[in-house]
């Protein structure tokens, strides 16, 4: 997959969550354990969203791409990010991650899973 379709999976999920009422907080947000796609808030969370882009012809799905190794470089990532921005951390901390498929040349996006509260932060929260 090269790059361009990964971002153009990441800014159609967050149009997404802006419609739906979330704040934008930040967009890949790196550290030394790894990277955050996108960051928002509402009242009550603060999100960190992981997604996945893939061709329609692609072996493996997008999903199957979050392993338990990206899911802890995500926590870990987090974590340093509330350190960084204490005024959010009143904030429930969330993990949500997007499977985005596009059909291919175009890059027209065919397809979006949307799993919320994907996976929790083992207890490190």
């Amino acid at each position: 997959m090269n790059n361009s379709s990964g971002k153009i999976g990441e800014r159609y999920v967050l149009q997404l969550l802006l419609e739906q009422g979330y704040t934008f907080v930040a967009a890949n947000y790196h550290s030394r354990f790894g990277e955050i796609d996108i960051i928002v808030k509402d009242d009550k969370y603060i999100v960190f969203v992981e997604v996945k882009t893939r061709d329609a012809g692609s072996i493996a799905k997008p999903l199957e791409a979050v392993t338990s190794t990206k899911r802890k470089k995500l926590i870990q990532t987090s974590l340093l990010y509330l350190q960084e921005n204490t005024a959010l951390q009143g904030l429930q901390p969330r993990f949500d991650v997007a499977g985005v498929i596009t059909n291919g040349k175009q890059k027209e996006i065919k397809e979006v899973q949307y799993i919320t509260n994907a996976f929790d932060g083992g207890g490190l929260f």
